[in-house]
C-alpha cells in the first residue's frame, strides 16, 4: 500500500438503513454530526443509509419500492405532458 494516502483515524460507526431500521456497527472514517446509542450502551457516530443489504433487491430477492426524495413525482411533473401523447 502507498504511504500517506489512507486515513489514519478509523473509529466505530453505526450505519442505519432508514427504510427498515436495520443498523450495524463497523469501523469507518466517514464523517458524521449525529450520534446514537448502541446495544452495548456506548454512543457512536451515526451514518444514515437509504438502502443496505437488508433492503436491496439483489440481497433480499424481493423488489421493494423506495422513493426517498419523491423522484417519481418530480419525473411525472417534469415529463408528464410528454407521457400523455
Amino acid at each position: 500500500m502507498k504511504k500517506g494516502i489512507h486515513p489514519e483515524e478509523y473509529r466505530k460507526v453505526i450505519f442505519k438503513d432508514m427504510t427498515n431500521e436495520y443498523a450495524f456497527l463497523c469501523n469507518s472514517c466517514a464523517p458524521s454530526n449525529e450520534t446514537i446509542q448502541w446495544e452495548d450502551g456506548n454512543e457512536y457516530p451515526l451514518i444514515k443509509l437509504d438502502i443496505s443489504s437488508k433492503s436491496h433487491p439483489f440481497f433480499t430477492g424481493k423488489l421493494q419500492f423506495v422513493d426517498t426524495a419523491g423522484r417519481i413525482d418530480k419525473f411525472k411533473n417534469r415529463y408528464g405532458k410528454n407521457l400523455k401523447k
